[in-house]
């Protein structure tokens, strides 16, 4: 399968004169005037009143249980990750770099070359991703906004790693928002957002066990950190995964 990022062709196409759209859908043909249907509006009910606030919510108190700091949206004090991290300046890629692409990971540059397309000759940069046996061409003049990057320094890594020996902060909002929080931190790309998805969800012995969209996102998450780890020790992702879930028995 081979996927084109950064290449959108535009159509654009009349509509018949004397049609009204709104979101797409045609309300009318013909070019007299609008009329309204009259329809009754329900009067409006009070709202009751708000209850007490909860002196020891249950999610708060089950979180205690656990061992994981509850924490309230507003009084988080991590700074909130963009979906996608930009690098500080654009990088040069050559044939055979390990990148990394924020919404597939860890995958290697086979080769860049010009190519004509839809009438325009761009320089593109091909990457294959063996695991998924895909190949993705981006434009070098988008690599940038892309998010497309080169492997984590060592230093980075090992901030990543450290992130990991921290207590779990858990917000006190549904698992739903959470749970797309968590999936935009690893498109991110971002070795350290990955890396607070993993504190966050991963469970020692003892704890209760994860639910069934908790273990998907925790193994997504580890998937990436593991990827990007056998590319920086030059290993396969097995033993890099091996080593994180070792060091994950120590915290």
């Amino acid at each position: 399968m081979e996927i084109d990022a950064g290449l959108r062709l535009r159509t654009s196409g009349a509509r018949e004169p004397g049609r009204i759209f709104l979101c797409g859908r045609l309300l009318m043909k013909s070019s007299s005037a609008i009329q309204l249907d009259e329809t009754e509006i329900p009067p409006a009910v009070e709202a009751p009143a708000p209850a007490p606030p909860d002196a020891n919510p249950p999610q708060e108190a089950e979180a205690a249980a656990e061992g994981i700091e509850a924490v309230a949206p507003d009084e988080e004090e991590e700074v909130e990750r963009p979906v996608r991290v930009v690098p500080a300046k654009a990088e040069k890629f050559a044939e055979g770099d390990y990148v990394v692409y924020p919404t597939h990971g860890v995958g290697k540059v086979e080769r860049i070359a010009a190519e004509e397309i839809a009438g325009h000759k761009l320089d593109l940069i091909h990457i294959t991703f063996e695991e998924n046996r895909m190949t993705l061409r981006v434009p070098v003049a988008k690599a940038r906004s892309a998010g497309l990057r080169k492997l984590a320094t060592r230093k980075l890594f090992d901030d990543a790693l450290a992130v990991l020996k921290g207590r779990a902060r858990i917000k006190r909002t549904m698992w739903s928002r959470r749970a797309q929080e968590y999936e935009a931190k690893i498109n991110s790309g971002d070795p350290i957002a990955i890396a607070e998805v993993v504190r966050d969800l991963h469970r020692n012995a003892g704890q209760p066990d994860q639910s069934f969209s908790e273990r998907q996102i925790y193994e997504a998450a580890m998937d990436r950190l593991s990827s990007e780890l056998a590319a920086l020790d030059r290993t396969d992702k097995q033993t890099a995964s091996v080593k994180l879930n070792d060091f994950l028995k120590t915290v």
